[in-house]
């Protein structure tokens, strides 16, 4: 049958567009904004609603078994952990129902629990359970205790922590730069509002209202005109004000943004205005989380100066710091935003928290706008480089999320710095409240997922059910339902990556210019058959009836990404896509090495579907050339069989190496060679103007790298300086034999290296990186070319990571050149 076009357009809505939109976003319908009369109160918000997860019950194969897992696993391991690490405890001792010391070693500890409260509140909602329901009870009741007479929460403070004076000071608020008492309190009120709308009990809301009472009488114009040093209250007083209706704590949300800069830290984003701001910078999750309270606070007040600096450092994020795999945070100095295209792979830091921060920020923006392409990243971060963050088992976590591994990365169990496990619990129990929205008479199909929601439009209740393998399958099929006869809006997304834009900018193509192809049919006719410009939604308005289907179908074939010419770390390297998932290849399909590995240009690609890995997943299978050091400056090549896995799934069967990001010809390729050969020891060998096999790698402060003219034995070495002050090293991964003896040695210049800043720097040496505290002896000053260098043994490892150092645990400044790095087998096992 022939194409039938039945008024299907391409939206594209202005970002600002509807800011002025006054009434309830469907979050604050849900949570009962009320205000003190009891009754609701009609407030400014969102143009666009989300459907409350309440509504949206999904029965697919790949988000509702995690949803499951988190609610029957993570959660009640969670809680566990934090019982173990004596977080309930704290609350307990400040409460003065039980004796005993402080324990944890961060003032943000308390945040543990109340994140997992939230997660397990949102579980509650859908799902009742007594003995949950209880254990909420128990924990709410300690928390109370634990709040001093006048409405401050802050454990480690009230329960006189020693270990942690330095991070909260001697009085309240003395550095509130350092000291999470408002960080605090923003997690406590989303938990809080979280429970309230969970349960409809008022026992911890009222320990929230009476610590958020307290605040507004603390801080704001010609009071305390302090702002946090980590984010997240302004969200959390947003949530509150929905809650409650009380308007102080919006003016309080934006007066922690009013406040911010100029003449602060980058670190806390407080270097400048938040609405003078156009570049991200500084540590990631604290970075998000503001962007989140900057979109919030421009919803409910109509400030639009917040919005616009949050798209423009949208669009430095996605059009310069943003990972394929959508994860934000380049480096782990600070776990921080790098310099624009910075982009490092292994060293990459990608934490967990700040990929949750970048979904609920993305979230916002399409709310305030109804643009597909925050969705477009929404979506890449969700199925990629956040839930990697969990096992498939639901107990074992990722802090960093690398994009390259020599086998040093595997998920832990818990940490000491316990901020990404219950983040990540909480956000996987609202998951489903991403996959639909609706403004007036227009109902949003954002994410597909087989499953069911039910909307209210205009007093009717629409139900949509949706049918669909995704993301394995570009097949989905929509079913409307509503409840008379209705004329409105279905705004369908088309993805991104059916678009044929991987992200909405340039820093990342596809290689293949040919879109997939795809087909839109309304009732078995073929409503469209075009490949679409621009936009991002199909839109089909009509009278809808009972069982009209909406039949979409883009082809998922497999494409090849590259990276723009000015990520260093990608250049010469491909990735693999397929639908919204980003590929990785791995050391058990892959035995013949992963860093050794050329994907050519023309090799042949092939999907399977395998139900018996990994939970189920679709591998790619194909041809590559294995590269190996044939001695004498000779390469051996050799084809060999690639299978590339969902990057999500990586570190489940082992330690080994990774890498999303494959070469594509010899010249980036690292050969496989004999067990304690260096790679380019003397960095004669060149691509692109980098020593071939080495990488850099920042831990603080600045500094630059260089490959230059003048080497000891050759012509060329590396050189690390910095003016101001930089911890900085070129980094190369080495295969040795566990529990072996070698000796490490290299001859190092210096030119003025000198200590600077509060904490004593080493100077220029040599470290193995994953083994600490192994180092040579420093060279500082001023000194020709000086041999350093130090015995060890391997231990367990199979890999070392050696690090020409410069600084070392501290900041320097000044020169130091680096050659003829060594390492000299000493022993065979011991």
């Amino acid at each position: 049958m022939g194409a039938r076009r039945i008024c299907v357009i391409v939206a594209v809505v202005g970002i600002f567009v509807g800011l002025g939109f006054v009434g309830c976003s469907a979050e604050a319908k849900q949570e009962g904004t009320a205000s003190k009369a009891g009754g609701l109160k009609e407030m400014r918000d969102y143009p666009i609603e989300p459907v409350a997860f309440t509504k949206v019950k999904l029965t697919d194969e790949f988000w509702a078994p995690r949803i499951e897992t988190n609610r029957k696993v993570s959660i009640p391991y969670a809680f566990g952990k934090c019982e173990e690490n004596g977080r309930m405890d704290n609350f307990a001792i400040a409460g003065g129902l039980k004796e005993g010391e402080h324990r944890g070693g961060y003032p943000f500890d308390d945040t543990d629990p109340y994140k997992i409260l939230e997660g397990a509140s949102y579980a509650l909602s859908v799902q009742a359970d007594p003995k949950l329901d209880k254990y909420l009870d128990d924990l709410i009741a300690l928390i109370a205790a634990a709040q001093e007479e006048d409405g401050y929460l802050f454990t480690c403070r009230t329960n006189n922590a020693k270990n942690l004076v330095n991070w909260y000071g001697k009085e309240r608020w003395e550095k509130l730069g350092g000291s999470h008492e408002l960080y605090n309190m923003g997690h406590f009120y989303e938990a809080t509002v979280a429970h309230y709308q969970a349960t409809g009990k008022r026992t911890l809301l009222d320990v929230a209202v009476k610590n958020a009472d307290f605040l507004c009488t603390v801080f704001g114009p010609g009071k305390l005109e302090k702002t946090p040093g980590h984010q997240v209250i302004e969200m959390g007083l947003a949530k509150l004000y929905r809650a409650t209706g009380e308007e102080k704590y919006l003016k309080l949300a934006k007066f922690y943004l009013d406040a911010r800069g100029p003449g602060g830290n980058p670190y806390h984003q407080s270097h400048q205005r938040p609405v003078d701001q156009s570049e991200a910078v500084g540590h990631a999750v604290r970075a998000s989380y503001m962007y989140c309270g900057m979109a919030d606070v421009a919803a409910l007040t109509g400030d639009e100066s917040f919005l616009k600096a949050a798209e423009r450092i949208w669009r430095n994020v996605v059009g310069k710091k943003l990972y394929l795999t959508g994860g934000i945070g380049a480096t782990g100095s600070g776990e921080a935003f790098g310099k624009n295209y910075e982009l490092p792979n292994e060293t990459a830091y990608c934490e967990t928290c700040a990929a949750i921060g970048n979904v609920m920020w993305n979230h916002r923006m399409f709310l305030g706008s109804g643009m597909a392409k925050y969705i477009d990243v929404m979506e890449r971060t969700l199925y990629n480089g956040l839930i990697s963050g969990v096992s498939l088992e639901g107990d074992h976590f990722f802090y960093p999320n690398p994009l390259a591994s020599h086998g040093q990365h595997k998920r832990s169990p818990w940490f000491g710095c316990a901020c990404c496990p219950g983040n990540m619990t909480r956000f996987v129990a609202s998951i489903p409240g991403y996959v639909y929205a609706k403004a007036g008479d227009k109902l949003y199909v954002n994410l597909f997922v087989a499953g069911s929601g039910t909307v209210e439009m205009g007093g009717n209740a629409v139900k949509i059910k949706q049918e669909t393998q995704y993301p394995w399958d570009g097949a989905v099929k929509l079913t409307v339902e509503p409840q008379h006869s209705r004329k409105f809006t279905l705004a369908v997304r088309l993805p991104g990556w059916a678009r044929n834009q991987p992200v909405p900018s340039d820093l990342y193509r596809y290689m293949n210019a040919a879109g997939p192809k795809k087909s839109l049919k309304l009732n078995g006719e073929y409503a469209f058959e075009a490949d679409v410009d621009g936009g991002g939604y199909l839109c089909i308005e009509r009278k809808w009836k009972q069982g009209d289907v909406i039949e979409l179908d883009v082809s998922m074939g497999i494409r090849r990404v590259l990276a723009h010419e000015n990520v260093e770390a990608d250049r010469g390297r491909v990735a693999i896509e397929r639908g919204p998932i980003v590929y990785c290849a791995e050391w058990p399909d892959n035995p013949a090495g992963i860093h050794n590995l050329i994907l050519t240009d023309n090799a042949k690609l092939t999907a399977e579907h395998r139900k018996d890995l990994l939970g189920g997943v679709t591998v790619v299978r194909g041809k590559a050339t294995a590269v190996s050091d044939a001695g004498e400056g000779k390469l051996a090549k050799k084809e060999q069989a690639l299978t590339a896995i969902p990057y999500y799934a990586w570190a489940h069967r082992g330690q080994g190496d990774m890498a999303v990001w494959l070469a594509r010809d010899e010249a980036v390729a690292q050969p496989k060679t004999k067990p304690g050969t260096i790679q380019n020891p003397s960095f004669e060998k060149a691509d692109r103007g980098n020593p071939v096999g080495w990488r850099k790698s920042t831990y603080g402060g600045e500094g630059g790298f260089k490959y230059v003219d003048g080497g000891r034995t050759g012509k060329k070495c590396v050189m690390l300086s910095s003016e101001s002050g930089g911890d900085i090293g070129w980094l190369t991964s080495v295969t040795v034999k566990p529990r072996s003896q070698y000796r490490l040695s290299a001859w190092i210049k210096t030119e003025n290296v000198e200590s600077t800043g509060a904490r004593q720097a080493k100077g220029a040496l040599l470290n193995v990186h994953n083994i600490q505290p192994l180092q040579t002896n420093a060279v500082t000053g001023t000194k020709d070319w000086t041999k350093v260098e130090i015995v060890f043994n391997s231990g367990a490892n199979s890999v070392v990571e050696i690090n020409c150092l410069f600084g070392g645990w501290g900041l320097a400044k000044g020169k130091a050149w680096y050659d003829d790095v060594k390492l000299e087998s000493l022993s065979t096992k011991m």
